[in-house]
């Protein structure tokens, strides 16, 4: 192909030897190689090769113009799949879509159910601070395994680490990565890439097979000291809002999920028969029994105008407990690794120590394992309230630096439990 780089503005130099094969050049000063053909139903394509410089020679594009008039006379479209590929969605759009479906009562767990609020909040939350600022304007056929690969280091690396501020006076963005946020969103990514795949969106999910950092469960439990230094805390922190203290207490003596405590109202509540009725819970209804440590504090409440238990200070939901408690928690000297959650893993804890059974503390804990509460309508059952009251009594003893009640006074009733 002789006589390229004396092509004009707007010229094409056609190849004797390869039908459609050709170099031309448009408004710059580049020569681009190019092919023209047909496909078998008769629609004319425009393919592009290279710009000529290494790679593009004339002799290795004419031996790729060789391939590509081979796949189309198998049937294949080179042409038509980049057309394709240039007009399929992005990530950022089927992460959108995903979200959608899930509001829209489209997508399911794997108990059947809709995706709760709380879940779809986090989604898009993580969505929003690492997949789509690295990933979002890729297209989806382009992402493959080791993308998800890269992606999970960096956001584990802090590469989307950042801190804004929100529209709410001191409401402060901290997105901080790291290994356990990596985890989770790369589980998240997977499952979008599987609802792209049922729709037909994607041919694959690259998520498959790769191999996440190790979950991080947290298995911190407060030990005896901690306890005490918590109930003195509790006991002394006058400048906290007094329903964060008692949410404090109370979800220290019943191992509840913070959620539920916060949500919790006075008419789920029938404290003579000492049990709760949640209507919504992380597994769904749940009846849960109350220790008699726990309905005192609840005895010591007023009444909200809401009807919450633990409102807060303009009645409605205490979005700002984490931060209370990190304040209770900081005056007792407790590291910051003690949250709420480890409240609820040292209860579960503290009831093992005890002897009581599995069942028995996944009932007491509202785990989907513990469904015998499911028997339980208005009446609780009496192994589980006299386990709550043994479990939340041995807490409480060691929050007031009183002796605790001897194991060997609980053991005869695990026969029950």
């Amino acid at each position: 192909m002789k006589g390229i780089r004396a092509l004009g503005a707007h010229q094409t130099l056609w190849d004797d030897r390869i039908p459609g094969f050709c170099a031309r050049r448009r408004n710059s000063p580049a020569v681009v190689y190019g092919l023209k053909y047909r496909t078998k139903e008769g629609r004319q394509r425009w393919h592009t090769i290279g710009r000529h410089g290494a790679p593009w020679t004339p002799e290795t594009a004419r031996d790729e113009a060789r391939r590509i008039l081979a796949e189309v006379a198998t049937g294949n479209d080179p042409a038509g799949d980049k057309l394709a590929f240039r007009q399929s969605a992005t990530v950022a759009e089927l992460c959108d879509e995903y979200l959608r479906a899930a509001s829209e009562g489209r997508l399911l767990t794997r108990r059947g159910q809709d995706k709760k609020q709380s879940t779809l909040d986090t989604d898009r939350s993580r969505i929003a601070a690492h997949i789509k600022p690295l990933l979002g304007n890729r297209k989806i056929a382009e992402i493959g395994r080791a993308d998800i690969e890269k992606f999970m280091h960096d956001v584990a690396g802090g590469k989307t680490k950042r801190r804004s501020h929100l529209g709410k006076p001191r409401a402060v963005s901290n997105v901080k990565g790291g290994r356990g946020a990596a985890t989770r969103t790369v589980g998240l990514l997977g499952a979008i890439f599987n609802y792209g795949v049922r729709t037909s969106v994607c041919n694959q999910n690259p998520v498959v097979g790769i191999v996440r950092f190790a979950d991080g469960r947290r298995n911190r439990r407060l030990t005896d000291g901690e306890y005490l230094k918590l109930g003195k805390s509790l006991g002394a922190s006058k400048e906290i809002w007094p329903y964060a203290i008692a949410a404090a207490r109370f979800l220290t003596l019943t191992g509840w999920r913070s959620g539920e405590a916060l949500k919790l109202r006075w008419s789920y509540l029938d404290l003579k028969q000492r049990v709760a009725c949640l209507p919504d819970t992380k597994t769904g209804a749940s009846v849960r029994v109350i220790s008699r440590a726990a309905i005192k504090v609840l005895e010591e409440l007023p009444r909200s105008v809401d009807g919450l238990v633990f409102p807060s200070h303009d009645s409605g939901l205490m979005s700002g407990f984490p931060l209370m408690f990190r304040k209770v928690a900081r005056f007792a000297e407790l590291p910051q690794e003690v949250t709420p959650h480890v409240l609820r893993h040292s209860f579960a804890s503290v009831a093992a120590d005890l002897g009581f059974s599995e069942l028995t503390i996944a009932a007491l804990l509202g785990h989907r394992a513990g469904s015998i509460t499911s028997r339980y309508t208005h009446q609780a059952d009496t192994v589980l309230l006299a386990a709550s009251d043994v479990v939340a009594a041995h807490i409480d003893n060691l929050m007031s630096d009183c002796k605790p009640q001897s194991l060997k006074a609980v053991v005869p009733l695990m026969a029950g439990g």
